[in-house]
């Protein structure tokens, strides 16, 4: 695997919003490709796709940190993701005449699927990967355990303890940590702890949620592809399954070898899904 640049701060941008400034790689030419990455990670989780895409695909991929994550400015208000996305996306020149392909993992693709819904003149397509919509299910007792495990820690304070809970979905739950290239567990461990030390235990929560996804999905118009983990929970795979079947124009691949970060465990193999899927788009 090649080696990347944790937090590679040289080669980003910033666009200023009303609170703080919002950091996101920008690459290439040619129809813009946005690259969601999941929650307490950031933009380096899609080093090597930035790459691929910009210079072997004639694409401008933008690969955003979302606010309080990465060198994006933490909120103190309320906010929302999908309307940060939005304003960066105009900003970069994205609009009803020049959409973007929103490709996002774990949280990203929940974010990608809100900004269909309330931003559709954006979107000209969907990605996904081990997720549904923005608001999840879980119910399998493999991720109730995750779950808990993860509040167990943050209870008493333990950080490390919270991110080897994390780390269970990098693994998944049907291998051992000693089953996965160490290089992705050092990856993903190296963004959870940096987008934690921007944060504090006691901080507000401003996040504002989208409300009515489920429901709602079945109006996004554009054509939705998730690319899952083939070795993800049973509850990520369920709930990408589940938007695929809803939206009139909707399908699922999955990536051998991988669980919730396919992009990072089998990169060429979800690249090729990506691209056969974008170079497949209308237009």
């Amino acid at each position: 695997m090649p080696e990347h640049n944790d937090q590679s701060h040289s080669h980003l941008s910033f666009f200023s919003t009303s609170d703080g400034s919002l950091a996101y790689r920008d690459e290439g030419t040619g129809p813009i490709v946005a690259l969601l990455h999941g929650g307490f990670l950031d933009h380096s989780l899609w080093d090597r796709q930035v790459d691929v895409l910009a210079r072997e695909h004639g694409v401008r991929v933008i690969a955003p940190d979302a606010r309080g994550h990465g060198a994006s400015a933490n909120a103190s208000g309320p906010y929302r993701d999908t309307d940060d996305l939005a304003a960066l996306l105009r900003h970069v020149g994205v609009g009803p005449q020049t959409p973007a392909v929103l490709v996002g993992i774990s949280m990203g693709g929940a974010l990608a699927v809100d900004t269909a819904l309330e931003h559709p003149e954006l979107v000209r397509a969907v990605v996904v990967s081990g997720v549904g919509t923005s608001e999840p299910s879980f119910v399998d007792p493999w991720s109730l355990d995750v779950l808990a495990a993860q509040q167990r820690a943050l209870a008493a304070g333990d950080i490390e303890g919270w991110v080897d809970a994390f780390q269970r979905y990098t693994v998944g739950p049907h291998r051992s940590a000693d089953d996965v290239d160490p290089e992705v567990l050092r990856r993903v461990r190296a963004m959870a702890l940096s987008t934690l030390a921007k944060h504090t235990a006691d901080e507000t929560d401003h996040r504002v949620p989208v409300t009515d996804t489920w429901k709602r999905a079945t109006e996004i118009a554009v054509p939705v592809l998730a690319i899952n983990g083939a070795i993800d929970s049973p509850d990520h795979l369920g709930m990408a399954e589940r938007l695929v079947s809803l939206v009139p124009d909707g399908r699922a691949v999955s990536v051998p070898g991988s669980a919730h970060y396919p992009a990072m465990e089998n990169p060429d193999a979800f690249e090729a899904e990506l691209t056969r899927f974008l170079d497949g788009l209308p237009g």
